[in-house]
């Protein structure tokens, strides 16, 4: 994820930037990850392709600052690839009883309220909220823990472990998002007033 407060780069309006290609080509993967997830014959490949995907996460924003290619597009583009890809996974382990209603739930929820309560502070403005460090380890926590809890459900090699791990993860994952959701509509309210 591209937005930090204390970014050097220079930031670009840009669109065909490498670094949102990739964020692009993330989101154009997740049908591939959902028929793949949807199908009993290829679960197994569908999580493995939903891992991947989760896992580079973080070369967008590693690749915009190496190269000087942030861009206004990119740090937008960044976060919503991320919330989709998680979205999507979710919704599709659910349907093939691999993750948890409740849990799924619990995650999007909050992306959709933390979207729509933005959106309505932010519409017409041009004002755009850095990502921060506790949204981003609170993204990885449930990425991961998505994969995991699935991993296990399914019965898989080493599912007992995936499990325990999965769920670990899953509770720090939601605490951090839940905190980070609060400093976001704290920085809004401050963008917003100031």
């Amino acid at each position: 994820m591209k937005g930090t407060a204390g970014e050097a780069s220079p930031v670009s309006t840009r669109v065909f930037t490498v670094p949102n290609v990739i964020s692009f080509a993330r989101i154009a993967c997740i049908p591939v990850f959902w028929i793949l997830i949807a199908d009993e014959d290829t679960t197994l490949l569908g999580i493995l392709a939903f891992s991947l995907i989760v896992a580079t996460d973080w070369v967008d924003g590693f690749v915009a600052r190496r190269t000087g290619q942030v861009s206004e597009l990119g740090k937008i583009l960044d976060p919503v690839a991320d919330r989709l890809v998680i979205a999507a996974g979710v919704i599709a382990l659910v349907a093939r009883d691999a993750y948890p209603l409740w849990a799924a739930v619990a995650i999007v929820a909050r992306d959709v309220a933390v979207l729509v309560v933005g959106g309505l502070l932010l519409a017409g403005r041009r004002i755009r909220i850095d990502v921060r460090w506790i949204g981003k380890l609170a993204t990885f926590s449930l990425m991961t823990s998505i994969a995991w809890i699935s991993w296990g459900t399914l019965g898989y090699p080493l599912a007992a472990t995936a499990l325990v791990g999965g769920w670990v993860m899953f509770a720090a994952g939601i605490v951090e998002s839940y905190i980070a959701a609060g400093v976001y509509l704290r920085d809004l309210r401050r963008t917003v007033a100031g």
